[in-house]
């Protein structure tokens, strides 16, 4: 079993950042797949961004050069510094993990874009 604690989501304008957190309850070494997705009301759960074992990053399009995924592996927490925001990321941002071929996903967190 893994738990995962997501922190950092809030309302902000147009422009502006946010960071999420999310910690995991195992090492981070022993994660498969580790990132964020997204899911807009009436849209379906989208990938945002994601690191894989050995290091390797892929995030979507539409964050590319905005949002930027990492990780502090002393505290097993993958993080999503996301700036420039628009009203169109708007949703509730859910960490990922997939351990031992199970995947696993935090609570959940609101981000809302608006002036």
């Amino acid at each position: 079993q893994v738990q995962l604690v997501e922190s950092g989501g809030g309302s902000v304008q147009p422009g502006g950042s946010l960071r999420l957190s999310c910690e995991a309850s195992v090492t981070i070494f022993s994660i498969n797949r580790m990132g964020w997705y997204r899911q807009a009301p009436g849209k379906a759960r989208e990938l945002v961004a994601l690191i894989i074992s050995g290091g390797f990053r892929t995030d979507a399009d539409s964050v590319k050069g905005r949002f930027t995924i990492s990780t502090d592996n002393a505290k097993n927490t993958v993080y999503l510094q996301m700036n420039s925001l628009k009203p169109e990321d708007t949703a509730v941002y859910y960490c990922y993990v997939l351990y031992n071929g199970r995947a696993y996903w935090g609570q959940g967190t609101q981000v809302t874009v608006s002036s």
